[in-house]
């Protein structure tokens, strides 16, 4: 089995250095190990241009037109049976290297986008999707911060994992961790969430893992979370008194039970929904080939492309010289 360290932490820093202690126990497990820190890396942001898209739903593949080193650390991370991401903690999110990356996953590497790609392509004699792609994944994740500003990055992390389906057995955060080098307690989680995510990497290698998400993840050690299909705990609270989960995209209604929270929501109507989760991912993929195909008749118009050329013309972006 292979596991890949990933950070995007300052060279040698704690964030590379708690990746590396989890490394260390997926090591001892067995796992061919490596490690990469991101920021030594070439990754262009995602300018929105929606080529993969169009690729995508045409049978010709999943490819980006955007030439740099993602593709690289793609094909590092889809050849790894488990990932372990340590990433610190930017104004209580995962830092922009890591949204990056996140960016230029979504939509050409998603789960359901990619079988249905599979699907055109098949039907139309069109490039095959890369099998790799389809492939179960475990991945664990160690967000490092230097204070108790952490309320988004466990969100942001699964988020990720929720673009490629990949099974989270793990998502931690360590507040106040200027010195964590020297926190036993928190190296020997780093360690022992190695171990758990070896130990289930291993069982996909072995042909034993069953893929699951949120309640249905029997390898899933993190948090519990307000959440109860997905474990988040990041709610969107409406002015109707609804509430949608900001992960899996599920709509309740927050209550206060003996002094805890706890998110209702009727399962039958909204688990086929849940942005996680296969039939969610079709229903989603079949809105976005509905909303592209209109999108591209009405900006064919007269009307739209006098608009367009208006604020083309109205003014151009500034740049240094």
């Amino acid at each position: 089995m292979k596991v890949l360290g990933l950070s995007a932490g300052t060279l040698n820093g704690a964030n590379d250095s708690l990746c590396k202690e989890a490394l260390m126990a997926a090591q001892e497990m067995g796992a061919e190990i490596e490690f990469v820190n991101v920021h030594q890396l070439n990754i262009k942001h995602c300018t929105g241009c929606k080529a993969c898209v169009g690729s995508l739903f045409s049978g010709r593949g999943n490819g980006c037109v955007i030439k740099d080193d993602l593709q690289w650390l793609i094909d590092k991370m889809f050849e790894a049976d488990g990932i372990i991401w340590a990433a610190p903690i930017f104004e209580k999110c995962a830092p922009g290297i890591f949204h990056t990356i996140m960016d230029r996953f979504g939509p050409r590497m998603d789960r359901g986008n990619l079988m249905i790609a599979t699907k055109i392509a098949e039907e139309k004699g069109g490039k095959p999707i890369d099998p790799k792609y389809l492939k179960e994944k475990v991945v664990t994740f160690l967000g490092i911060g230097g204070s108790d500003w952490a309320t988004r990055i466990q969100c942001d992390f699964a988020t990720h994992a929720l673009t490629c389906k990949w099974t989270i057995i793990d998502n931690q955060c360590f507040p106040w961790s200027l010195s964590i080098l020297m926190n036993d307690d928190a190296i020997a989680k780093a360690h022992q969430m190695g171990l758990d995510l070896a130990a289930a990497a291993k069982k996909i290698e072995d042909g034993t893992f069953v893929p699951g998400h949120g309640v249905f993840n029997e390898d899933y050690k993190g948090p519990a979370g307000v959440c109860p299909y997905c474990h988040s705990n990041n709610f969107y609270l409406q002015e109707d008194g609804t509430a949608i989960c900001c992960l899996c995209g599920t709509e309740g209604v927050m209550k206060n039970v003996d002094g805890k929270y706890v998110f209702e929501y009727d399962a039958e109507k909204w688990m086929p929904h849940a942005h996680d989760s296969i039939s969610g991912k079709f229903i989603h993929g079949d809105d976005i080939q509905r909303n592209e195909a209109a999108s591209r008749e009405m900006m064919q118009t007269e009307e739209a492309k006098a608009r367009k050329a208006k604020y083309k013309d109205f003014i151009q972006s500034s740049k240094p010289c």
